[in-house]
């Protein structure tokens, strides 16, 4: 995302969306958890009243939908690492070898399919595990090796001939670029995206807090970790973009080529040119697909969680959420249009997400949230009223940049920006919330007396004291 938008300016407008939306809303979140000890569901119907119940089914709704074919897009990167350790990256190869790579695979349904199963099953093992012997087990080695394989492969992407080209892009401030909406706009969403806020992911994981967590050290610790890890793989991959492209030109050629393209087409080239690069890809590929474990395992279990709510047991809730959205996925398995399409419109629903979670909050009541579940007498870091401001000025963010979205999506389609065929159209996306919200609507009240009693993990962990 750096690399389309100017590298400098889009990583200073993206640390500034750290600090007023991504850490805003995760503390949020996680007081929101820790308040009523449920999933998405409950947490609405306890933190705000029954008539909000609806809101939780959207997150964990929109968090599934996204979860169909993120499996998918992990089970590229899988793909890819047994390329890279079958030595399918060895010998120098052209762009146009790699597309037609990447072409052969992903029309290959019996591929796709495969590898979507094989990530909904290995996500589903860990879960079905439970929280300490799947989940926290998982991490402790995922997160750590994820962090020494990228460490490895940006060493050795910034020592490569030309490689200063790739930094000086990377950090140039260009201040003059800060005036281009645009640069803001992609970073929110993307700050968004990439932490987790709003996605339900938090509400979840509190649950299993304990009493004497500190929510704004620990939320703290997840923003920056997320953004240390980023620019690391900034610094792996734009320094072997310009070392390696020959030109400029090219150079500029791959960064326009978006994620997809950046990753499995072009930086899949440039490792075939470098030495010992198909070790490297296949470093890489395996940095990757740990990446996009540690993002789907939140996913599956913010499903699971909910069921967990309503009564059913976790091997039976994983089980069904497995299951379903190994089914659920496969359209996004057998068609790139399709999955670009579920991309396009449930990214813009977690901006919805977002936007009700912030309700929840403001509903609350943001200084008493502040003063007496952020701001405890065992936290380290004191939150002052950035945080409230911060979570009051979230209404204007969002609507300003689903606004935007909307307003370009239009542009795309001028004639027809209102028929829900089209994959990037206004009227795709109206047609899919519009269907997720009377579902959510009609289901209220029988939601809400389904999910089970939940508890304060601050109450009761204190009589339990």
């Amino acid at each position: 995302m750096a690399a389309a938008n100017g590298g400098g300016p889009f990583i200073i407008a993206w640390t500034i969306a750290l600090f007023v939306w991504s850490i805003p809303l995760l503390m949020g979140e996680m007081v929101m958890g820790r308040r009523t000890g449920l999933g998405t569901i409950g947490a609405f119907r306890d933190y705000v009243g029954k008539k909000y119940t609806w809101m939780g089914t959207w997150l964990a709704a929109v968090c599934l939908a996204i979860m169909f074919y993120y499996s998918v897009v992990m089970g590229w990167c899988v793909k890819y690492f047994t390329l890279a350790v079958t030595g399918a990256f060895k010998n120098p190869v052209t762009t146009e070898t790699t597309e037609v790579l990447w072409k052969t695979f992903t029309t290959a349904p019996s591929q796709t399919i495969f590898f979507h199963f094989v990530s909904m099953a290995i996500a589903g093992f860990i879960i079905y595990k439970g929280v300490t012997a799947g989940i926290e087990k998982a991490s402790k080695i995922m997160i750590p090796t994820l962090f020494i394989l990228i460490i490895i492969t940006a060493i050795r992407s910034l020592t490569l001939p030309g490689a200063e080209k790739g930094l000086e892009y990377l950090f140039s401030p260009k201040l003059h670029m800060l005036a281009n909406p645009k640069i803001w706009l992609e970073a929110f969403t993307q700050a968004a995206w990439s932490t987790g806020a709003g996605w339900g992911f938090i509400i979840t994981y509190a649950v299993y807090t304990k009493k004497k967590e500190d929510v704004a050290c620990n939320c703290m610790i997840m923003g920056f970790s997320d953004n240390v890890g980023a620019l690391i793989c900034g610094l792996t991959v734009l320094p072997a973009i310009f070392a390696l492209s020959g030109s400029g030109e090219i150079a500029n050629q791959a960064l326009s080529a978006g994620n997809t393209g950046l990753t499995f087409i072009y930086l899949a080239q440039l490792f075939t040119m470098m030495p010992f690069g198909s070790i490297l890809a296949a470093i890489f590929f395996l940095a990757m697909s740990i990446a996009a474990l540690t993002s789907l395992l939140p996913m599956v279990e913010v499903g699971v969680r909910n069921l967990m709510d309503g009564g059913m047991d976790r091997k039976k809730a994983t089980l069904i959420v497995i299951v379903g959205g190994f089914l659920l996925g496969i359209p996004s398995a057998y068609s790139l249009n399709f999955l670009d399409n579920q991309d396009w419109v449930w990214g813009v629903g977690l901006l919805f997400s977002g936007l009700f979670v912030s309700i929840a909050l403001m509903k609350y009541g943001l200084e008493k949230i502040r003063n007496h579940d952020i701001n405890t007498e065992w936290s380290d870091f004191k939150v002052n009223r950035w945080w409230t401001i911060s979570i009051s000025l979230f209404p204007v963010f969002v609507l300003t940049i689903i606004g935007w979205w909307l307003w370009q999506a239009i542009t795309w389609y001028p004639d027809n920006w209102w028929d829900p065929m089209e994959t990037f159209s206004v009227g795709t996306i109206a047609l899919q919330f519009g269907i997720l919200l009377i579902l959510a609507l009609l289901t209220n009240n029988w939601l809400a007396g389904k999910i089970g009693q939940g508890r304060d993990i601050m109450e009761s962990a204190e009589e339990a004291e």
